[in-house]
């Protein structure tokens, strides 16, 4: 990945030095997204959107795309992948979202020294949820390549509970399903109500709906059509990281490039999902998905036999990365 300008580590680096380091860097990180937000109308759009789902192998897939030089970093701040402006940030306005992407300076240098066009994308991968961020998508960057993976319901309903259990979750796996439907009572209804409102329940607490996935799928066809999407499964990406890699580059109109670091990121190893909880979940989430295999006219192979679990990179991981 490319376009984080040198004079702008080195003033980080700096900066961590001085005791009032953390004060300064954050003044410093200001004074660039101000100069960002200054200077949008010259910064295009991301030509790729990755929007989910949340744990379904987003993470990885972005680590293993940044690894290719036409892929442009984010500005200021190059190991940053998502602004959830679709979702959560969209009252910050297209100026502030587009300040995070490469300048036409940028882009055209870095085109001069590779011989091709180079790109900007970001991960948010909230927004394949959320229920305005097609449409919004749409509005602000209606040419980009939507990039969905969809995990097995049932670990990543297990995997985004670890997650949170890590963070704000005080109940255990099986109460936190119990309390969902609770929890996100009438929450969508108050997003489409109120543009501006963010959700934390939805976002955080949604651990089963989350993985219900033809509704959403939906909302993305009607906003994008299918021909500007690219859908796999977490368990087809991980099987072979570099094919999926190969077919988002070729749509982009980007050279092939050999990921080197094929690492699976955030790794949570843990013990396994109770049996009979999983088979619960299972057989509850099954209209589901089978309506998400009518919907792509695949076989996930999610049935009712469910995960095995094992290790964290192989497909049907109990804790597979985000």
């Amino acid at each position: 990945m490319t376009d984080q300008p040198a004079i702008t580590r080195s003033l980080r680096e700096r900066l961590r030095g001085h005791r009032f380091g953390d004060r300064l860097a954050d003044g410093a990180k200001a004074a660039l997204r101000g100069y960002g937000v200054a200077t949008a109308s010259r910064r295009p759009p991301p030509e790729l959107l990755i929007i989910g789902a949340k744990r379904g192998g987003t993470t990885s897939l972005w680590h293993y795309l940044s690894q290719h030089p036409g892929l442009l970093a984010q500005f200021p701040t190059p190991n940053s992948k998502g602004t959830y402006f679709l979702s959560d940030e969209w009252h910050r306005g297209e100026r502030w979202w587009r300040s995070h992407f490469a300048h036409e300076r940028t882009r055209a240098r870095v085109g001069a020294r590779l011989g091709f066009h180079p790109v900007a994308g970001e991960s948010s991968p909230y927004d394949l949820y959320h229920p305005l961020a097609p449409q919004r998508a749409a509005a602000v960057a209606p040419d980009a390549l939507v990039v969905a993976v969809l995990r097995n319901p049932v670990d990543r309903a297990f995997s985004h509970w670890k997650e949170r259990r890590r963070h704000t979750e005080t109940l255990n796996f099986a109460a936190a399903i119990e309390a969902e439907a609770e929890r996100t009572a009438g929450e969508e209804a108050r997003i489409l109500a109120d543009p501006t409102y963010a959700s934390f329940p939805h976002r955080h607490q949604s651990y089963v709906d989350q993985g219900r996935y033809a509704p959403m799928m939906r909302r993305w066809f009607d906003a994008f059509g299918r021909d500007r999407m690219l859908v796999v499964t977490a368990e087809t990406f991980y099987a072979d990281p570099q094919a999926t890699v190969d077919q988002i580059t070729d749509r982009l109109g980007l050279p092939r490039h050999v990921v080197a670091d094929v690492t699976p990121r955030n790794e949570a190893p843990s013990d396994p999902m109770d049996g009979d909880l999983r088979t619960k979940l299972t057989v509850e989430l099954a209209g589901d998905i089978a309506a998400v295999e009518e919907l792509l006219g695949i076989t996930t192979g999610w049935g009712a036999s469910g995960s095995p679990g094992g290790s964290e990179a192989g497909p049907g991981a109990e804790t597979a990365p985000r």
